[in-house]
């Protein structure tokens, strides 16, 4: 192994966490120092590269495929690593945070794959982000169980075979970790931190259980990210004296620009690349965060009206099914947020129905997985795929060769029939401010309106209500959309709430300050690129 950095980084602004010393080992956080020291100074280029992209696309209000790039693109001759076995069938992935519970049902679920995530679905809290990596380490040597502390029903893990493989994710380039700072001082961007830590522990012993240290990578904006991902991979590994394409990594299509690089980003990446995921609400995040001065063409209705087969969506869904199967990765599908409801059969039946028509398009159209936000949606998804792949384990020979997707296919908004609704404005509304205030509380995976919500359903819902202000919309109740209204909404909205809760429980809560970051983030002038910048600031813990 080579030798520790200089100077490891110090922990600071956080309370002393049980056990916290099993991870923040002196050698664990060499490597990490390490990766900070060789790594940041690149991320802080790409970040800025973004900022440039971003104003690129306000001036032109189009997207292209690169023509830098054209070779890689029309190249037949390259492929990705071929899978290892423990990632070769993935037809269906749960996804849910790294809590204690969630790891032990998350891995006893019988889904194929657990997305163990340190990002969306978690508020990075220092004990989350510690705790979670701790949880990971024990599931890894079964030492973890958990009791239900209402309902004293314990929980231990199956057989290591009927186990879901984990692919971990770390939290996107954008966000810092103001817990851990260099030497200098300076803050060490969260995404190195979560890899870092969990790699430097459980390579080896994931080795030694026949899988391997996996990863999903989101927010990815560019092939030039996917590159300084893989750069990362490539000396994390000659580090620990692991061979080389042991990382695994399946990169989240869910930023508009990089849905024009795909090719590229698995050629980044073609040693230690898995697959493609295409997400949803990231995804029309990341339209309107683009197109914000693109005027009506690009204003997206209500985001429950932009289903997975809008054609925008389609090209999109479509066009990342042929690209993954040309170069031998998984493709894999968009997430059924669906939370039983427990009291009402009627609801869990539409809803079932719904899963299972979404899954099953996905199964026909070439995918060979999905996720799935609850363990009772596991059979649904399974079934759908079961009946497409039966005992293959994926469908990767299935190439798609009949798609054809032109770039302006990818931002055809205008193409929607659907518009912007009062009722639509009222539901951003509330579950932007529920979710805030769950998320100030440290939880990142919030269960609203029977719907499983993580940060991307925030970034959605204060950007839409940001896009119709700006874009001066009028509802079908003939009431434009202003920031006055959007107030008027939010006051009535935290008035039910606190009717709902009581005084007291209301007043426990961060309920006013959520409705307070929710109205800044969707009112001021400037668009905040990330929800979760100005909400960490705001984050104790």
């Amino acid at each position: 192994m080579s030798a520790p950095a200089p100077s490891s980084p110090a922990v600071v602004e956080a309370a002393p966490l049980p056990r916290q010393e099993e991870v923040l080992t002196e050698a664990a956080l060499a490597f990490v120092a390490e990766l900070h020291r060789r790594f940041t100074p690149r991320r802080d280029e790409l970040l800025a590269r973004r900022a440039e992209r971003r104003a690129e696309i306000a001036r032109t209000s189009t997207l292209d495929f690169l023509p830098g790039t054209a070779a890689i693109r029309a190249d037949d001759s390259w492929r990705v690593a071929p899978a290892p076995r423990a990632l070769e069938d993935r037809r269906v992935e749960i996804t849910g945070p790294t809590d204690r519970r969630m790891t032990v049902n998350a891995l006893n679920s019988g889904a194929r794959i657990w997305l163990a995530d340190f990002e969306d679905a978690s508020a990075p809290t220092w004990e989350n982000v510690i705790l979670g990596q701790l949880n990971l380490i024990d599931a890894y040597r079964r030492r973890i169980d958990f009791t239900d502390e209402r309902t004293g029903k314990s929980y231990a893990l199956k057989p290591d075979e009927e186990l879901a493989t984990v692919v971990m994710r770390p939290r996107g380039w954008h966000l810092p970790e103001r817990h851990l700072r260099a030497a200098d001082g300076t803050a060490i961007p969260g995404a190195l931190v979560d890899f870092g830590l969990y790699f430097f522990h459980n390579a080896r012993r994931l080795l030694e259980l026949g899988k391997g240290p996996y990863f999903y990578l989101p927010k990815t904006e560019s092939h030039l990210e996917a590159r300084l991902w893989n750069d990362v991979f490539v000396f994390a590994q000659e580090y620990t004296g692991i061979p080389h394409g042991t990382i695994r990594a399946t990169v989240l299509i869910e930023t508009i620009t990089a849905a024009y690089e795909m090719d590229e980003i698995l050629y980044e990446l073609r040693d230690h690349a898995s697959g493609l995921n295409a997400g949803r609400w990231d995804y029309l995040f990341s339209i309107v965060k683009n197109f914000r001065d693109g005027g009506a063409e690009f204003v997206l209705p209500d985001r429950n009206a932009v289903t997975m087969t809008a054609p925008f969506m389609r090209a999109y869904t479509e066009l990342l099914v042929r690209t993954c199967h040309r170069r031998g990765a998984h493709a894999i599908g968009g997430m059924a947020a669906f939370i039983p409801s427990r009291r009402d059969p009627e609801v869990n039946r539409v809803a079932f129905e719904k899963v299972k028509a979404d899954k099953d398009r996905e199964a026909a159209d070439g995918f060979d997985g999905s996720w799935v936000a609850h363990p009772d949606l596991v059979p649904i998804a399974l079934a759908s795929f079961d009946a497409v792949l039966g005992d293959r384990p994926n469908q990767k020979d299935r190439l798609r060769e009949d798609v054809s997707v032109a770039a302006g296919d990818l931002i055809a908004i205008g193409s929607l029939d659907a518009r912007p609704t009062y009722e639509g404005l009222r539901n951003a509304v509330q579950v932007g401010i529920r979710y805030i205030e769950a998320w100030l509380r440290g939880l990142g995976a919030v269960a609203i309106f029977n719907l499983m919500e993580d940060a991307a359903t925030a970034e959605i819902s204060r950007s839409q209500i940001w896009q119709w202000i700006n874009a001066g919309v009028v509802f079908e109740n003939g009431e434009r959309a202003t920031p006055e209204l959007a107030r008027r909404v939010a006051a009535e909205e935290l008035a039910a709430i606190r009717a709902e809760l009581g005084a007291e429980t209301f007043t426990a809560g961060h309920w006013q300050q959520a409705h307070d970051l929710l109205l800044k983030v969707a009112l001021d002038e400037r668009y905040e690129d990330f929800l979760t910048i100005p909400a960490y600031e705001q984050l104790t813990g």
